[in-house]
């Protein structure tokens, strides 16, 4: 740690290149995950049926999944609708013919002492999940292009820049670990990286309200020294604000269920990657852009300058 004045400050930015070389390295990787396995996508993206199922008791999942499994409908999702009672069956492809789905889904499931009531029965085919899939890349897209224009018209386009690549880079390392490892990619965790970019922004955001308010008060210091005192005043609320979220989280994916456990996965994945890149990623590149004080600096328009009037003999001021 370091001084400036009365301020510790941590250097941060003394990591920069080797954080920079492991953003590089995971972005690559994330990108040839994708290319390579592809994603597992869930039925909203692939289509297949749906079926609203409400039992008389009280079921678990898994006895369901199980029941389905037993009678052919593999790959089965079940998700609890508010109640225990109450359930949204997901299963892949099936056959056409509606009415000889709804006898085979109540076949299977039918459980002991429990009667079962299943209604709005609904078919998805390939072609709206994938118009589905094309509307979620261009939702997110659009994203990462507003955050551009709010940061910099809020700010400077020096750190919209930092601001977009490390949004970036917290959606593709996302993704990228849902490829690499087969996770299923639906509907929920891709609502869980748009709010995931919700939140880095605001993190990145109180950073950059702190560099700006840095420049313009702080003088005789560099501008990386600059960069690593806002930084080291905004660690203790990012520590705050990431452990209360990641606390939320943790308490979604264990206790939540299965309609919440890949949300919740998705989203502690990229609180990580948003954490770290909100402090390196963010703020190096606007820095290697050569961010100064003279970013950040109201200049006064020529025009509105004062003349200054200089007179090279006194004496003519001088009375008789």
């Amino acid at each position: 740690m370091k001084a400036i004045g009365n301020q510790r400050i941590i250097p941060f930015m003394k990591l920069e290149k080797p954080m920079a070389i492991l953003s590089l390295l995971m972005v690559i990787g994330s990108i040839i995950a994708i290319a390579v396995n592809g994603l597992n996508l869930g039925l909203d993206f692939t289509g297949g049926v749906s079926a609203d199922v409400r039992y008389e008791q009280p079921v678990e999942q898994g006895e369901v999944v199980q029941a389905l499994a037993d009678n052919g409908f593999d790959d089965a999702i079940v998700q609890y609708l508010g109640t225990r009672e109450e359930l949204l069956v997901r299963l892949p492809p099936q056959s056409d013919n509606v009415d000889g789905l709804n006898s085979s889904l109540e076949t299977a499931l039918t459980l002991a002492d429990n009667t079962v009531e299943i209604s709005n029965v609904n078919i998805i085919g390939s072609q709206v999940g994938n118009e589905v899939y094309l509307n979620s890349v261009m939702a997110l897209a659009l994203a990462l292009v507003c955050m551009l224009g709010y940061v910099a018209l809020r700010f400077q386009f020096k750190l919209s820049l930092g601001a977009v690549m490390s949004l970036f880079h917290d959606a593709i390392v996302t993704i990228g670990v849902f490829a690499l490892f087969g996770f299923p990619f639906d509907l929920t965790v891709l609502a869980a990286i748009l709010a995931l970019i919700g939140y880095s922004l605001n993190d990145t955001i109180v950073v950059y309200d702190r560099i700006r308010e840095n420049f313009r008060r702080v003088r005789g210091i560099t501008p990386r020294q600059t960069i690593d005192l806002s930084l080291t005043e905004t660690l203790r609320r990012t520590i705050m604000t990431i452990s209360t979220v990641l606390l939320v989280v943790l308490a979604m994916m264990f206790l939540g269920g299965d309609g919440l456990y890949w949300f919740s996965v998705a989203l502690f994945i990229g609180l990580l990657a948003g954490t770290y890149s909100s402090t390196y990623i963010a703020s190096s590149i606007p820095l290697r852009m050569g961010l100064s004080r003279d970013d950040f600096v109201v200049k006064v328009k020529p025009e509105f300058e004062e003349e200054i009037v200089t007179f090279n003999d006194p004496k003519m001021f001088e009375q008789d």
